[in-house]
């Protein structure tokens, strides 16, 4: 196994680790340390999107099995997240990498501190029922597919904000993120041509060894602090990419990169 594999796997672990703790934030966490460790956009969204097939797909499962899945919010919202999520996985397979990575970088910043301003403005009073689901659904798609990741805090944090209730709302957007994560990694085999098991391989070890540890470490957990951590860590990488973009010396301060196919 080469070093990338290791640092895949502690970028797993500490992904899913953080997942399992606020049900959030995986795709971030992972995108933002696979850019910094040189991997391209496309390559970093697909495999963990590709990953992200088991996680949300035994997460989906669990919460249908305790019924907290509202079956017609997953119906409005997995078709539109489908759609914008295979648009979003061929805009950043085709577009150029020195366009992309930009962009995504300054997306990431955003989600950062979008995740911030969560945490210090703490729980959102909750208005009216939700509405334009289909619209947030396709918006949250491509997102997550174009910038590695975003479903969660996009997603689950506006139904919340518009007065969905807890339950459902965290049990419905895990499995319409299951069905959105397959289209979007089927999306990057196609215009990819496949992807590289090893990348995939650390992350999933590296979640799995984390998944009973975040299933404990939910209880003990404070939501506000570690949003604000996790905010605080995407910012500093996001604007360590937008620099780096800049003056390309500085990205000789990552240790280790990806090794070549």
């Amino acid at each position: 196994m080469d070093a990338f594999f290791w640092q895949s796997v502690a970028v797993g672990f500490v992904a899913q680790l953080i997942d399992g703790a606020l049900g959030m934030a995986y795709g971030l966490v992972s995108t933002s340390f696979l850019l910094a460790l040189g991997v391209p956009p496309a390559a970093a969204s697909a495999a963990v999107h590709t990953a992200e097939m088991f996680t949300t797909g035994a997460s989906g499962a669990a919460h249908a099995w305790r019924g907290n899945v509202d079956w017609s919010l997953v119906w409005r919202l997995a078709p539109a997240g489908i759609a914008g999520g295979i648009v979003g996985a061929f805009a950043v397979s085709y577009l150029p990498i020195a366009v992309i990575k930009p962009i995504v970088s300054v997306y990431l910043l955003a989600m950062g501190v979008f995740v911030v301003w969560l945490a210090l403005r703490g729980r959102m009073a909750p208005p009216a029922e939700p509405k334009g689901v289909r619209r947030l659904g396709l918006v949250g798609g491509f997102l997550d597919a174009a910038g590695g990741g975003g479903w969660g805090p996009i997603v689950t944090t506006t139904l919340l904000g518009r007065g969905h209730a807890p339950r459902s709302a965290v049990g419905s957007v895990s499995m319409s993120e299951f069905l959105v994560t397959m289209a979007i990694s089927a999306s990057f085999f196609f215009a990819l041509g496949g992807i590289r098991w090893s990348d995939i391989a650390g992350l999933l070890v590296g979640g799995l060894i984390a998944a009973p540890i975040a299933a404990f470490a939910v209880n003990l957990a404070r939501p506000r602090l570690l949003l604000g951590c996790i905010g605080c860590f995407v910012v500093s990488l996001a604007a360590w990419q937008i620099a780096s973009a800049i003056d390309p010396n500085i990205a000789s301060f990552t240790a280790l990169q990806r090794p070549p196919a």
